[in-house]
């Protein structure tokens, strides 16, 4: 997992979504060294890593450079879809209702799972239906010639050669043979579509056969899914996403996934549940998501919503699996009345918001036209620095602000608001290690004590802002930086805590 290229949509949704604009292939790379003596000298890397002959031997047929994989590596389609829009086609139909069934099908297996991992069964359940349809579609590529083929491919050749080894591990210990190997075009197969890697790392046997199947076993399967999903960080027992209701001004720049508030300041600010009970009045951590801007659907996201973006670091896939998750747990669908007026640019609109946002000194990543969690960054700077409401969200006005500015320059960095400085930062919790990844049925287990993440903090906590004056700031460096708006401000202390003042 954690990939941008939506493995899933490839195989079966994206048959039925329309795009905005014309797909932009990305430049390649040409190969240039034979593949023979590439091969040669891969065979004697995968000795030097375990690999036995007898392994290899049995391989060797399917070791293969497939031409048809490189197509589908360079032809990625952008597809411009709102979250509206591709939350709505990949959860029509049946796909709620089948998901439901599910979980009651697999009562007694799913609570054994949570007992163990932690993990609900609605949010595996979400999962499982998005990667396979509940094991229905797995692909049909043979995964050897395609990760050899990757291997070889001097664009993510090392990436590859890795997965391209420990798929000869999986047949290596008897989890699957040659022949069964089969998934995506990318190497990922399974009912979870696992890279052979997390197969590897993940995988658990917890049927009590003494392999670990994520093809033919759904107990393999949904215990692996949560085994994954606790190891990078789920938090048992704690939320992960909630629809909310917004006020019509309030400072939209505190709108991004990595920046936190207690939800007390959220109710100060406005924001309300969008269904059921109020939102409780606490400090728990909490970030606002505008996948659309502030005038579509709103939700609060918690800790364990950054869990999705780990698995699958494109926002609205992300953002899809955990609502698809309440969706099962319970929840209504999500409230489009403000929606219906809200039109996406197209590709190649994105593309050269994208190319304005290089010309400022922006990190945006590749110019690809796909709206990414850079180019929401720089969205939201450029539209505090014009005045605009920050919810990230690139309109065509932005894009003509943009065009119309002759000599572009770097701008400073994102102001805040008066009253929504942040202070000590609270991190994540640290991704625990797995439960079992032993070949044998793990025992359930009780909760083990959550340990703080090694990774760096996504998001500054900020607590309620009193009302009286705040204490004058101390060992502060203070650098003035002009704008095309006039100037700010920037103090920062030794710590690198960072605070904002209007000019």
């Amino acid at each position: 997992m954690r990939r941008t290229a939506l493995a899933l949509v490839a195989g079966f949704a994206l048959a039925g979504l329309g795009a905005t604009g014309t797909a932009q292939a990305a430049p390649r790379c040409v190969n240039t060294h034979d593949f023979s003596k590439w091969l040669a000298q891969f065979k004697k890397d995968a000795l030097a890593h375990g690999i036995t002959q007898q392994t290899l031997n049995a391989a060797s047929p399917e070791l293969t450079y497939d031409e048809s994989v490189i197509k589908r590596d360079s032809g990625q389609g952008v597809f411009q879809l709102t979250f509206i829009q591709f939350s709505n086609r990949l959860l029509g139909g049946k796909r709620i209702p089948n998901g439901l069934a599910k979980i009651q099908e697999h009562r007694a297996l799913f609570s054994r799972i949570e007992k163990t991992y932690g993990v609900p069964p609605e949010v595996i359940t979400a999962v499982w239906g998005l990667e396979s349809d509940y094991g229905a579609l797995f692909g049909k590529f043979k995964i050897l010639p395609a990760l050899t083929t990757l291997a070889y491919d001097c664009r993510r050749g090392d990436k590859f050669r890795e997965e391209l080894i420990d798929a000869l591990k999986i047949i290596q210990r008897g989890d699957k043979t040659v022949d069964q190997m089969t998934g995506n075009w990318a190497g990922e197969f399974g009912g979870m579509q696992f890279t052979p890697s997390n197969y590897i790392k993940y995988g658990v046997d917890f049927d009590g056969d003494g392999h670990r199947d994520l093809v033919n076993s759904t107990a393999d399967t949904l215990a692996s899914a949560a085994n994954y999903l606790h190891a990078i960080g789920w938090r048992r027992g704690e939320p992960w996403l909630q629809e909310v209701s917004l006020p019509d001004e309030m400072p939209w720049q505190e709108a991004d996934l990595d920046t936190q508030h207690p939800r007390s300041q959220w109710i100060a600010w406005g924001v309300r549940a969008a269904h059921g009970a109020a939102l409780p009045r606490d400090n728990a951590p909490a970030s606002l998501i505008l996948p659309m801007g502030r005038k579509g659907p709103a939700f609060l996201a918690y800790q364990n919503f950054h869990v999705f973006t780990d698995w699958n670091s494109s926002f609205v896939y992300a953002t899809t699996v955990a609502y698809f998750a309440t969706r099962l747990g319970g929840a209504p669908p999500v409230n489009e009345a403000g929606a219906k007026d809200i039109r996406p640019i197209t590709t190649e609109q994105m593309m050269e918001l994208q190319r304005q946002l290089q010309k400022r000194g922006f990190d945006v990543g590749e110019v690809d036209g796909r709206l990414g969690a850079g180019t929401r960054k720089a969205v939201r700077t450029m539209q505090v620095q014009y005045g605009m409401p920050a919810d990230s969200w690139p309109t065509d006005e932005l894009i003509a602000r943009l065009q119309s500015e002759k000599n572009p320059v770097a701008v400073a960095p994102l102001a805040r608001q008066p009253g929504t400085e942040t202070k000590a930062a609270t991190p994540r919790s640290a991704a625990p290690t797995p439960v079992s990844t032993a070949p044998v049925a793990p025992p359930p287990v009780q909760p083990e004590a959550e340990t703080p993440r090694t990774k760096p903090s996504r998001a500054a906590t900020t607590a309620p802002q009193p009302t009286a004056v705040a204490p004058p700031l101390r060992d502060k460096i203070t650098v003035r930086v002009w704008t095309v708006q006039g100037c700010l401000t920037l103090r920062m202390s030794p710590e690198k805590a960072r605070e904002y003042r209007r000019c």
